[in-house]
């Protein structure tokens, strides 16, 4: 157990903190799975810009890592590409 007024505010933070980048997490990979499965490309162009932007929002807070929201934005541009 935390001795310091200090390491039981970074206690608290800290579990709040997680709480909220799992939720944006499993957010985003809910969205990054649902515009996989799209199979029209004009819906899936209206959602690639948002998509992008959570991605991006997560990697700017470190939540994953910068490299692998650019890897799933570049997966997700050719997944569209390909679509009819």
């Amino acid at each position: 157990m935390a001795n310091h007024k200090s390491a039981l505010k970074r206690i608290r933070q800290a579990s709040v903190a997680r709480l909220k980048n799992r939720y944006v997490a499993k957010t985003t990979r809910n969205s990054v799975r649902d515009l996989r499965a799209l199979t029209n490309k004009e819906e899936a162009k209206k959602l690639y810009p948002s998509v992008c932007s959570m991605l991006d929002r997560l990697a700017k807070k470190n939540v994953i890592h910068k490299n692998k929201a650019s890897n799933l934005k570049s997966k997700l541009s050719a997944h569209i590409a390909k679509l009819a």
